[in-house]
């Protein structure tokens, strides 16, 4: 279905966005991964997702909190691919305090990786896709770029401007061969949610289960996570000639959350 496309997937060393990349390679892109982690531990994760699907798989550690290195990133894509078709915008952290208590620096943080980072990838991606008049962008949302939860205004609002910005992308390509699309996932049982479900069955007392069902997944309808394969597939429809008409949109893939 992707055959002899290129995708950048940032964030994709764990995760969503290493759902995302394999899901690529198994449908025929080469895939750029970006991410953090032990270098030999990527390097065996690049060369498994390599020969397992056939296509090329390419590595570069970027520090999207600076402005410069999302930009850089795209150019080492092209650099080794050729070209970039495929752009998926997913790297991400959390932190979680009231906005009084809100540290700067972790304010800050958020927003470099989450919403400038894909400002500045998407700003250095367009040139190409626009001279070839094709192209995919996918922004990585979330339900909380499209409701609000207490305690996470730096990620609320990052995910609330990463839409924004899918949308001013969306309009500015509309006559063009090109989409932006977000996709908008609810819980999903990544490195991440662990972590918080951890310290919330530490704060409250609560065993795992528990704080799943009665915390975490309070909010979304059908009590389960979303999984990272119902992500995948999404995206790569998303990037098929069939999708062409969508763009501009924040797709829910959340359990029913955001219906409420």
């Amino acid at each position: 279905m992707l055959k002899n496309k290129i995708a950048l997937v940032t964030g994709s060393t764990s995760g969503i966005g290493l759902g995302l990349a394999r899901a690529f390679a198994a449908a025929g892109a080469d895939v750029m991964l970006h991410g953090l982690g032990d270098p030999a531990a990527i390097e065996c994760l690049r060369t498994e997702l390599a020969h397992a699907t056939g296509v090329r798989v390419g590595f570069y550690a970027a520090d999207l909190s600076r402005p410069a290195e999302a930009a850089t990133l795209v150019a080492a894509t092209e650099a080794e691919f050729g070209r970039v078709d495929i752009l998926v915008n997913n790297a991400g952290i959390q932190h979680v305090a009231p906005v009084d208590e809100f540290p700067v620096a972790s304010w800050q943080a958020i927003q470099d990786i989450v919403l400038n980072s894909a400002f500045h990838a998407i700003r250095a991606a367009l040139p190409g896709m626009k001279r070839r008049d094709q192209g995919r962008i996918i922004n990585v949302a979330s339900a909380h770029g499209l409701v609000a939860s207490p305690f996470k205004s730096a990620y609320v609002a990052a995910k609330h401007g990463l839409i924004g910005l899918t949308k001013t992308v969306a309009l500015e390509v509309a006559e063009t061969g090109l989409t932006c699309n977000a996709i908008c996932p609810g819980y999903v049982l990544t490195p991440l949610v662990e972590n918080q479900i951890a310290a919330q069955a530490i704060a409250h007392g609560l065993p795992r289960e528990r704080v799943i069902r009665e915390i975490i997944l309070a909010a979304q309808p059908t009590k389960r996570f979303v999984t990272v394969e119902e992500i995948a597939a999404l995206a790569v429809f998303l990037c098929g000639d069939t999708a062409r008409s969508i763009t501009g949109a924040a797709l829910p893939i959340d359990g029913g959350w955001t219906a409420r």
